[in-house]
């Protein structure tokens, strides 16, 4: 042993806002610690609590990870597997898929993914496999973000083009709406919008830690956003600080829409949303007074009205002629194609032929239909802890006669069900690139050491399901150093892939970027449409409303499901000291609530409605408004003595828009248990 020390970087691919850098520190070619690089301008040495855990914990441990092929040995739903060599797994795989293929059509393989990793070619190769064979796609974003997608792409054209955070130097204000930074984006909750000069209100029915730092804190009940954004309108008219010669050059339909806020003063939005008329206020007149950013977290969107919600918050910049200027801008997401990714070409689209692709919210009771669905393949995604109607959706995942794969680096709920569990590499054994949707940050990730056992990079394993299929395209097996090369290209990076691994990131340019700086909009009238002719097309009002969800009566609660610190969505309840630092599982009532139902803290509780019931331990804190229940998501049924999580709760209700989850709309009855 020499101790000889290294130090590589890479980056995190996690589904976050940060996208942060990392430093692996390794002796004798071994990983020893993995850490925060101090040299990035988002980690600045330090991982999220986590992150620094997991990747120090379970990423790297052999007892845990697959690291074999497994062919199912028991019952589904036991998780009894024998391990078998990839030629017999994949061949087998692609018999019983060429078999569907050609008997009943490729539409009968079905395919559920999201972002298990988030880098670019483990994330988007494994899409050309299979469009190539035409299996049809559980739409990805309708279990997360898909109602804003369509309502922001009606307003502006796109959702993907969001402010650049860097601009927060020019603002005089930050309104951070729906979204909870201290869970889904520490480095943003503990660096950015502290230093950021100006006031940060924060709008969230929960008094998160974000919400605590922040200047001010507007408390709605949940699903009265809507109502909220147009009380804050009326303000912004009658105060005289909307930009009316912006509004006449650059939107549609202020001239349709501003009767309909003429009744919707301060007092009006206090009783429909329970923030009071001063707060709406003062709140608007500091937006208003600009320039301003409104970050509209993906979390403002889960609720049975979430498209409406976010056509009318971005009524704020449209107004207030907030584009096109420094310090102002609305932001979603920052797409890859915003620093000239080509998603098509990573995906493979030019050789696709699958099928129309349906809703998460159907995935049970599709399931169940074996006239549907022959064979299920799972990657990047564990529905059986994610996905709603979790109790019908286990049963479905118990037919026979539905051939299922997984692709995990974990054995997940749902490997539990499969018929072959194929095992992953992680983001430390493999080159890819990782591009940043909060920031415009793009960054390399670094093979550290060789995968564990015999996993692979998902990008590998679908090439080899490629050959076995015979298929003939090339892009089915265009080697990763030649789509890092153009891709890098496609951004701007120049040199080689081993020099930008030793730079990590880099950002399009050295000042910030205007968002829309010739005040071009891609909608088809290249403006704001306030009024949307493709929006009352396809079925939903031409306007957005000033509208509030109706609260829940007869004794119910409404259940909030947000993002755990300790979690990321699903992924790392599996690492025994993040489950330790979590605790039981819990569910929090406001003082007044548990009062009038008996309850005490600590308590066991029963959560039920008609989808199904849960037991939890009560805490009970003044964070939440009367009328609301809140358990963080992303615990792994198998992990709990329950072998449930709060999905078991979520009827797959869809939203009005996008066939998304408004899961934040679920309703709930709490008893003793």
């Amino acid at each position: 042993m020499t101790g000889e020390k290294e130090v590589l970087k890479t980056t995190c691919p996690r589904d976050c806002y940060d996208a942060c850098g990392i430093v692996a520190i390794k002796r004798d070619g071994a990983i020893t610690r993995v850490l925060g690089d101090p040299d990035h301008p988002v980690s600045r040495g330090a991982l999220c609590g986590k992150c620094a855990l997991a990747y120090n914990g379970v990423f790297r441990d052999p007892e845990v990870r697959l690291q074999t092929p497994l062919k199912r040995a028991g019952a589904k739903g036991e998780g009894r597997f024998e391990p078998v060599s990839w030629d017999a797994a994949i061949g087998d795989i692609a018999a019983r898929f060429a078999r569907i293929a050609e008997g009943d059509g490729a539409e009968k393989i079905v395919h559920a993914h999201y972002t298990g990793t988030c880098s670019l070619i483990a994330n988007n190769f494994p899409m050309r496999f299979l469009g190539r064979l035409g299996a049809r796609e559980v739409e990805p974003d309708t279990v997360c973000n898909m109602a804003g997608h369509v309502a922001l792409d009606y307003v502006i054209g796109t959702s993907v083009v969001g402010f650049d955070p860097r601009t927060a130097k020019d603002s005089n204000s930050i309104v951070v709406w729906g979204a909870n930074p201290s869970a889904s984006a520490p480095h943003q909750h503990k660096h950015w919008l502290k230093e950021a000069p100006g006031t940060v209100i924060v709008v969230d029915p929960v008094r998160h830690p974000t919400a605590e730092q922040a200047d001010i804190h507007l408390q709605p009940f949940p699903g009265s956003d809507a109502a909220l954004a147009f009380a804050m309108v009326h303000v912004l008219v009658r105060d005289g600080l909307i930009d009316r010669s912006f509004l006449a050059a650059h939107a549609l339909g202020w001239d349709e829409l501003e009767p309909a806020i003429a009744p919707c003063t301060p007092a009006w939005g206090e009783a429909r949303t329970g923030v009071p008329a001063a707060q709406i206020g003062e709140a608007a007149r500091i937006y208003g007074a600009g320039p301003a950013l409104l970050w509209l977290g993906q979390g403002l969107q889960r609720q049975a009205m979430g498209g409406n919600v976010m056509r009318a918050c971005a009524l704020l910049p449209a107004v207030t002629g907030n584009f096109g200027k420094p310090g102002a801008g609305m932001l979603y997401l920052n797409g890859g194609g915003r620093k000239g990714v080509d998603g098509d070409y990573l995906s493979g689209a030019a050789i696709s032929q699958s099928p129309p692709s349906f809703s998460q919210m159907e995935l049970a009771a599709r399931l169940e239909d074996p006239a549907d669905i022959q064979a299920f393949l799972c990657w990047n995604i564990n529905p059986a802890a994610s996905s709603p109607e979790q109790a019908r959706l286990k049963r479905a995942l118990m037919r026979e006669d539905l051939f299922t794969v997984v692709v995990d680096i974990f054995q997940t709920d749902t490997a539990d069900y499969a018929d072959y569990v194929l095992p992953a590499a992680s983001f430390l054994e493999f080159d890819d690139l990782v591009s940043g949707y909060f920031n415009l940050s793009f960054s390399a990730q670094a093979k550290l050491q060789e995968p564990l056992g015999d996993s692979l990079p998902n990008q590998e394993i679908f090439r080899r399901l490629s050959r076995a299929m015979g298929y003939a395209e090339p892009e089915l097996y265009e080697p990763d150093d030649e789509i890092i090369a153009r891709i890098m290209g496609q951004v701007g990076v120049g040199g080689s892939f081993e020099e930008f691994k030793r730079t990590g990131t880099v950002f399009p340019t050295t000042k910030p970027i205007v968002q829309f700086p010739d005040l071009a909009f891609p909608t088809p009238s290249g403006k704001i449409e306030i009024a949307s002719a493709r929006a009352e097309a396809d079925g939903h009002p031409r306007l957005p409303l000033a509208e509030a969800d109706p609260k829940p009566a007869n004794g119910r609660l409404r259940l909030l499901t947000p993002a755990s610190p300790w979690l990321m969505n699903d992924s790392y309840a599996n690492d025994g000291r993040i489950a330790d630092r979590m605790g039981e599982a819990t569910v929090t009532l406001h003082p007044e609530d548990a009062a009038a139902l008996g309850l005490s803290e600590g308590q066991q509780v029963r959560l039920s409605n008609e989808t199904g019931s849960l037991e939890l331990a009560l805490a009970v804190a003044e964070t939440i408004p009367q009328g609301v229940a809140l358990s963080p998501k992303g615990r792994w049924p198998r992990q709990e003595g329950t072998r449930a999580n709060v999905n078991v709760l979520n009827p797959g209700i869809k939203s009005d828009m996008g066939e998304s989850t408004c899961v934040h709309g679920v309703e709930v009855e709490i008893a003793a248990a």
